[in-house]
């Protein structure tokens, strides 16, 4: 038991400090989460089919990260490659933060440009591009950090994955740490004020620089059809994004699908048979599991009108949760080191299930049963759901990102991680695509007022419980009739 209390604690190295504290600033940027959320619900005129499809939209940044990827393979600027891409990509940041301080003091320089939804996406999409690069370049420094030399292959995979560990703790930790401060800093701060604290998070993700120098490996040649194919799709994706083409998320999964299969096969040569069998039944299983769709805003709305959870209850929440996951992931990190993908998400789907049930419940009154015959309601079923489903929150993540360092080629590893990655968050994509037309099947609406306090929207959540359980059962069988075609070749 003490081994493994101390396992993640000894893998620690001061070379892994740039990106553990990168990993660290991308936790910490839920700071702001909760205190968004209401000011979405409260102040923009936004459906919840419009929020998917904004999430969607949004999600296209990290499927085009082969593009960050091989400019920071190859393309080195002011000398110092590492830094430069992390600076450009916390100014970023930064100016997402900017343009939010702004919406939410609706200044009218500000509002005479664009509108306030304009504004919010035009916010997001600043966040989502900067935090992008620097996860790329975090996880391409996951894989430099290691050395190689003198070592058994056994042993480098083994360190591979414990940095993968080492970075999910990191963000689990920043998002604790923020959590619950965030839900009382969205009680307490005008927007204005909240969002102007998110400033400091770009300042913590360059802190790392400064106190450890970043080692390059020998810089090998940009691959053309890589670059110019993530190019391509990258101004395809554009303007599909500005064109009023029917289907045209749809068109954009499914072309992204094909080019990022693609681009894959060119770095093939790079791997042996094996461990190409190994990554391709791998990488189906990891997709589907990621690809399932979830509920969407519905429930949490839900929760808000219904239940009666505020900022501070959600910031509680959230700060239990996410402790919980740091446990989970600190117990469990031997286990997923040593284990395979198949036996890793089997366990997470089932577990998952289970613990998908007393939001069910709640949607169909258990509180109120439960507070009649025990005592306790909503918020005490919430708090226990919360803390037994938060151990295995970040687990999912892990065998996915173990898979990729192992495999990565020398001096490729930031195209192939961002390869890689992108394919699996083409799988996000793909999940949130089923979470929009399910939402479209299955339609919850949160109240919306005019300016003058009048209805334009009525609240209705009766189709809710029906989405809840397609959701719960996709979740389940999905998953586990993919693991059961795909092991045999593990």
């Amino acid at each position: 038991m003490l081994a493994t209390f101390l396992g993640p604690i000894r893998a620690c190295k001061r070379e892994y400090l740039p990106l553990l504290m990168i990993y660290f600033a991308y936790g910490c940027a839920s700071l702001t989460g909760i205190g968004e959320s209401f000011f979405v619900k409260e102040e923009l005129n936004m459906s919840a089919h419009m929020l998917v499809l904004v999430g969607v939209w949004l999600s296209m940044p990290w499927n085009i990260k082969m593009v960050f990827g091989q400019l920071v393979d190859s393309v080195p600027l002011w000398g110092c490659p590492r830094k430069a891409y992390i600076y450009i990509a916390a100014a970023l940041m930064m100016t997402g933060s900017l343009l939010m301080v702004g919406l939410a003091a609706k200044a009218p320089w500000l509002l005479s440009i664009a509108t306030p939804n304009e504004i919010y996406i035009t916010s997001a999409f600043f966040h989502v591009v900067g935090m992008v690069l620097q996860d790329v370049v975090a996880d391409t420094m996951s894989v430099e950090v290691v050395k190689r030399e003198g070592r058994s292959q056994k042993e480098i995979d083994h360190e591979l994955a414990m940095i993968q560990v080492l970075g999910r703790l990191a963000v689990a930790i920043g998002a604790f740490i923020v959590t619950g401060l965030g839900g009382w800093l969205a009680h307490v701060l005008s927007y204005p004020a909240l969002f102007s604290i998110a400033l400091i998070i770009p300042i913590i993700s360059v802190s790392g620089c400064f106190f450890v120098n970043i080692k390059i490996p020998d810089r090998k040649p940009v691959i053309p059809k890589i670059l110019l194919g993530g190019l391509g799709f990258a101004l395809f994706t554009v303007v599909m994004g500005f064109s009023d083409i029917p289907y045209s998320q749809e068109i954009v999964f499914l072309v992204s699908f094909s080019i990022l299969l693609i681009l894959l096969s060119i770095l093939r040569k790079d791997i042996t048979a094996k461990e190409l069998r190994v990554i391709v039944a791998s990488s189906i299983i990891i997709f589907v599991f990621r690809s399932t769709p979830g509920v969407g805003p519905g429930a949490q709305w839900f929760m808000i009108d219904e239940l009666g959870f505020d900022p501070l209850f959600f910031g509680v929440l959230g700060q239990i949760g996410i402790g919980l996951s740091i446990v989970g992931t600190w117990i469990f990190s031997k286990a997923v080191a040593e284990h395979s993908v198949a036996w890793i998400l089997t366990w997470l789907t089932i577990i998952s299930f289970i613990l998908s049930l007393p939001m069910i419940g709640l949607y169909y009154g258990l509180h109120e049963w439960t507070e009649l015959h025990f005592g306790f309601g909503a918020r005490t079923i919430a708090l226990v759901d919360t803390a037994l489903a938060s151990p295995f929150g970040i687990l999912a993540v892990l065998p996915m990102l173990a898979m990729i360092a192992q495999h990565a080629p020398r001096g490729r590893a930031g195209t192939w991680f961002t390869l890689m990655a992108s394919f699996m968050n083409l799988a996000v994509t793909a999940g949130g695509l089923g979470t929009k037309y399910l939402n479209k099947m299955f339609v919850v609406t949160r109240q919306i007022l005019d300016d003058q306090g009048q209805v334009l929207v009525a609240a209705d959540y009766t189709q809710l419980g029906d989405l809840l359980i397609i959701v719960t059962l996709i979740s389940l069988v999905v998953p586990l009739c993919t693991i059961a075609v795909c092991r045999k070749q593990l």
